[in-house]
């Protein structure tokens, strides 16, 4: 009975070592694996929309979840109050293959609103991937009323 113990266990073995490999997990996104970019601005009545992306700029897919953070920079290089507001949506994980870009809406108004008698211009956008503390810069040359507040959608596909 031990002889056939024994080719058991050598036949599970075998069998154990021809399996292939289990696939290394998908890490997230870090900051220094993507690249931002705004793209054309649509104005109306006021309102100003544009789309954000974050494209995958490594050689390995990767994933994103959630809202990027923003902050509104002047020509002087200071920071301008901006108040982010999530959109309520569901957030989803996107995976991001290699060169492929996940986006977020980003909505302001030009409209000065309550006490604003004017509204403070930026020159670049400071983009925090979800879940990083590194950031990423674009230049957003744009003027944003309501103190400063950017409605922002969750990263999809």
């Amino acid at each position: 009975m031990r002889a056939a113990s024994v080719v058991t266990v050598a036949a599970l073995l075998g069998t154990l070592l021809a399996a292939p490999a289990a696939a290394a997990p998908v890490p997230r996104c870090g900051t220094g694996a993507l690249k931002a970019g705004l793209g054309r601005v649509d104005p109306g009545a006021g309102q100003r929309y544009a789309p954000l992306t974050l494209t995958n700029r490594s050689g390995r897919s990767c994933w994103v979840y959630g809202y990027p953070g923003l902050v509104m920079i002047d020509g002087r290089g200071d920071a301008l109050r901006t108040r982010t507001r999530r959109e309520a949506a569901t957030p989803r994980k996107v995976l991001l293959k290699p060169g492929s870009a996940a986006s977020s809406r980003l909505h302001w108004t030009v409209v000065e609103t309550g006490r604003e008698t004017s509204c403070p211009a930026s020159a670049r956008l400071m983009i925090i991937p979800p879940d990083e503390t590194a950031h990423l810069e674009i230049p957003f040359t744009a003027t944003v009323c309501d103190d400063g507040r950017l409605d922002v959608t969750p990263l999809t596909r």
